[in-house]
């Protein structure tokens, strides 16, 4: 066995004992304690505390509704068992987390609270709008007047997204970051009463300059925001948003929010021929 392979097997059989996959004792040949220092066993146990700590705070960061629903200790709770079950893979720890919401979703212990789950997609996605490229002004604003919707591609800003849920996920996001109401007023009344009502909400996550935000879309502009994501042409999303859709008032709006970034001819062969509506379906899971 080569020097590297030999650090290389000793890398691995520290990560196992950190994660709790192998009890200290088995790679006690492995690690070496300093003189008169800390025991292998003290030592691990620091950087679990640690690497729990760096978990806690990664998570919060991305999932601050989560937390707050949850509240902070159980919130730790999660955001430890989900590092020994889900540890990073990459030295970026900003880009760890992505799975969060299927983990809480699988959670027995939180299966009385079922729109948990979608909240955490949301924030997710929030997250990643957040951080995604900016977008420059507009292009290809012209070809809307030159060419036939079905030769046209709309593309909507990085780190644009659609969470659909059984729930109403974007009334629960903007009810922890209203201000709280004068005169001891409730600010999630609405949300109580929706929940109990079993409201769903198809939520649009799109960045406003710096700042993510999130909008419950209705019904034709959900469809049609859908496709474009989905990279369909302009006609066929137009036809996906139905006669109730107002592709004016969509299109000034976009503009002004930034969230409409170019208007692209498509080739030739990619134009299609049948322009048949393409139906959206809410899956179980986002």
């Amino acid at each position: 066995m080569t020097l590297g392979e030999k650090e290389a097997l000793r890398q691995q059989m520290l990560l196992r004992a950190l994660l709790g996959d192998a009890r200290p004792g088995v790679v006690g040949g492995w690690l070496h304690a300093p003189a008169r220092g800390p025991t292998v066993e003290r030592g691990l146990a620091a950087y679990r505390a640690n690497a729990g700590a760096l978990a806690e705070r990664a998570l919060a960061a991305a999932y601050p509704t989560l937390q707050a629903l949850l509240g902070e200790d159980s919130f730790a709770h999660l955001a430890r068992h989900f590092w020994r079950r889900q540890p990073p893979q990459a030295g970026d720890i900003t880009l760890w987390g992505r799975d969060l919401a299927d983990f809480v979703a699988d959670a027995e212990a939180l299966a009385d609270e079922p729109y948990l789950a979608d909240v955490a997609r949301l924030e997710w996605a929030v997250h990643v709008a957040a951080t995604a490229a900016d977008a420059g002004p507009p292009q290809g604003l012209q070809l809307l007047g030159t060419h036939d919707p079905a030769e046209l591609r709309l593309a909507l800003a990085p780190g644009t997204a659609l969470v659909v849920s059984r729930h109403p996920v974007a009334a629960i996001w903007q009810a922890h970051r209203a201000p709280s109401p004068d005169a001891g007023g409730d600010r999630f009344a609405a949300v109580r009463i929706a929940l109990a009502e079993g409201v769903g909400e198809t939520a649009l996550v799109a960045r406003r300059g710096w700042q993510p935000v999130v909008r419950a879309l209705d019904a034709p502009e959900a469809a049609f925001t859908a496709a474009l994501l989905a990279g369909a042409p302009l006609a066929s999303a137009l036809q996906d948003g139905g006669a109730a859709f107002d592709f004016q008032a969509w299109f000034v709006a976009s503009l002004q929010q930034g969230w409409l970034v170019a208007v692209n001819a498509l080739p030739t062969a990619a134009r299609p021929h049948d322009l048949t509506s393409v139906a959206v379906t809410a899956p179980e899971r986002i």
